[in-house]
């Protein structure tokens, strides 16, 4: 798809209702939502408007894998250094709720630009984790 408000709103509510659609929990199903709305936003904040992006929803055993390719392999996304709730920063909470819903996200780099990868835990993966 090329980045525009239209295809946007279309991968929000296209993620939400497939997951839902599949028996994904509300939660994560809207987590998805808003993991794939912040890694569209930053690829239109890299490439511009219109560009080729690729949105793919993966659910599994682990969580919901979202993950977004863009053509820019220069842009890279870096993990925030400011705090989520700092008044004087300009831009980086999108990121904080990537590592906030996401942890563990990554960026690899490909012939045609780069895909940064979220893979959000299935609530059972997180109730194992915690227990251990």
């Amino acid at each position: 798809m090329n980045v525009c408000e239209e295809n946007l709103r279309a991968v929000r509510e296209v993620t939400l209702s497939t997951l839902t659609a599949a028996g994904i929990d509300s939660e994560t199903a809207e987590a998805a939502r808003l993991v794939a709305s912040e890694l569209v936003g930053n690829a239109v904040r890299a490439c511009g408007h219109w560009a080729p992006v690729v949105v793919e929803i993966e659910s599994g055993r682990r969580g919901v894998w979202v993950r977004v390719h863009d053509p820019d392999p220069d842009r890279v996304p870096v993990r925030a250094t400011i705090a989520p709730d700092d008044d004087q920063a300009e831009s980086g909470r999108g990121l904080w709720l990537l590592d906030a819903l996401a942890p563990g996200w990554d960026v690899a780099l490909t012939p045609i630009g780069k895909q940064v990868r979220c893979l959000l835990p299935a609530p059972e993966a997180v109730a194992v984790r915690l227990a251990g």
